[in-house]
């Protein structure tokens, strides 16, 4: 039987998220419903509620989530009800051209629910829904794909549930994207939760020069408790001086770049050593452009990479970083600034805009 839970959506461009009655199917073929524990509040639901994304409103806001399998659909052997899974929004087709060069973790046709959730009641009753990045996590219950589902062992769901976007986003573009290995120097320019996220990636793999870039003193205080071993305040000093400064006047062997803007960009690029890594995972808006001497890039040598959701794999990835966590070398508690319930999302939205929280984290109830 379709259930009728709560949820948090955002009905048009910049306009409050509201807690609604949402009327979740029962689960199709290749589908799973899971009843939600945690789930974190992330910029790109902001980006949403702010039309950064689209414009499909009315959006079911949340991606960053944990949880236990309720119910599958025929023909779903990738999870059993009663699993401890971390949602993902890179469940991987195994048929297009990536999968098929055995790059799955650059999947092009990543699975999704085939079936809508609908606002059950009151304004815009039977509206169908957008689930953010296709999981939509604020919420009781929701309906996913199965292979969107990432069987773990169980533990604090606030703490893991960010491994299914902000957190792995960080460490995967420091050690996935980046190749940062032991002894290697890297400097992460911003240091929200992604950043940080790098800066403790780099520390897990044994990078011994980690530095810290923001503008925030706040930031760096946090930078140093997930690793950094210098900071630099661009606000107050150069940044791309004070990298070389760390680095023996060379630059970092890997720049990681978690604003998206030029200004950070190009400090990346000069900040980096000679066949040095720039990696970008910091999002930009459409309107942003970075002009850069050719004759830099030729000379410069090295690589000039995006990262994706940390060029994760999470059915390789998500294991891995729990068991991690679990062993107390990966400080995935850390990252949980407040633990909220779902009316709260509203307010946390504004924290994360004056840069109170690294992450506020949805606890439901239900």
């Amino acid at each position: 039987m379709p259930q009728t839970v709560k949820g948090v959506i955002a009905r048009s461009k910049g306009a409050p998220v509201e807690v609604v009655d949402i009327l979740v199917p029962d689960p199709g073929p290749g589908e799973a419903v899971v009843k939600v524990q945690a789930c974190g509040v992330c910029h790109t639901d902001l980006h949403y509620r702010e039309g950064g994304i689209n414009d499909a409103f009315p959006f079911l806001l949340g991606h960053e989530a944990a949880g236990v399998v309720e119910a599958v659909g025929p023909g779903v052997t990738e999870v059993t009800p009663g699993d401890f899974v971390i949602l993902n929004w890179r469940a991987v087709c195994g048929q297009c051209r990536a999968c098929l060069k055995g790059k799955p973790w650059y999947c092009f046709a990543t699975h999704n629910a085939k079936q809508k959730m609908t606002i059950a009641s009151g304004e815009g009753a039977g509206t169908e829904l957008s689930p953010a990045l296709g999981i939509g996590a604020f919420i009781e219950k929701t309906l996913v794909a199965a292979g969107q589902c990432t069987k773990v062992t169980e533990a604090d769901a606030a703490a893991v549930g960010l491994l299914g976007c902000g957190v792995m986003a960080g460490f995967g573009a420091a050690v996935n994207t980046g190749g940062v290995h032991r002894g290697d120097s890297i400097a992460v320019i911003g240091c929200g939760g992604v950043g940080n996220a790098a800066i403790a990636g780099a520390a897990t793999v044994g990078a011994t020069t980690i530095i810290a870039v923001d503008i925030d003193d706040r930031k760096l205080d946090a930078a140093r408790r997930f690793g950094a071993t210098h900071t630099v305040n661009s606000a107050q000093d150069d940044a791309v001086e004070a990298i070389r400064a760390l680095t023996g006047g060379h630059g970092a062997d890997v720049v990681v770049e978690a604003v998206g803007r030029p200004e950070t960009y190009e400090q990346a690029f000069y900040a980096r050593d000679l066949a040095g890594t720039v990696v970008l995972v910091g999002v930009p808006t459409p309107d942003k452009q970075v002009t850069l001497p050719m004759i830099e890039i030729f000379g410069r040598g090295g690589a000039l990479k995006s990262s994706w959701y940390g060029d994760c794999l999470p059915s390789r990835d998500f294991p891995m970083l729990v068991e991690l966590y679990r062993q107390g070398r990966f400080p995935l508690e850390a990252f949980v600034s407040e633990r909220i319930g779902l009316g709260d999302v509203e307010a946390a939205f504004e924290k994360m805009h004056h840069g109170e929280v690294l992450r506020s984290v949805v606890e439901v109830q239900s």
